[in-house]
């Protein structure tokens, strides 16, 4: 199942399932950790419902979980990023990314592929990197 996390306007977040046609599930939160625990608690729930009620489960309460976070939720969840240093590291200005985890600035389809495929090399540099 594909869940989307989202910075709300009110500064909160939202998790919700964007995958799955039986069922619409909803997490809230102050912080990202809350909004997954509460989409967690809700998915069990509605399996529970579906239980009580013996009736079929649908497939989707029993599927690992996909997160797809917006740029300013996965700043908040992964505060370990610098976001200037890692706006410096894909060749975008830091201060726009910095903009760009406040939420105050829009993001264009072309610069949220060039950070996520940044962040992806960055992941495989990591996994393949061995200390001495």
């Amino acid at each position: 199942m594909e869940v989307s996390i989202e910075k709300q306007s009110d500064g909160s977040y939202i998790a919700y399932n964007t995958t799955g046609d039986k069922v619409s599930i909803i997490g809230t939160g102050d912080t990202v950790k809350e909004a997954k625990e509460d989409f967690f608690n809700s998915v069990k729930e509605v399996r529970g419902d579906y239980v009580d009620r013996s009736e079929t489960v649908p497939a989707e309460l029993d599927e690992s979980v996909d997160f797809r976070f917006d740029l300013s939720s996965l700043f908040e969840y992964y505060s370990i990023f610098n976001v200037s240093a890692l706006g410096k590291y894909l060749g975008i200005n830091p201060g726009l990314m910095r903009q760009y985890k406040k939420g105050d600035t829009p993001i264009s389809d072309v610069q949220l592929s060039k950070i996520e495929d940044g962040i992806h090399r960055l992941g495989k540099e990591l996994a393949a990197l061995s200390l001495v």
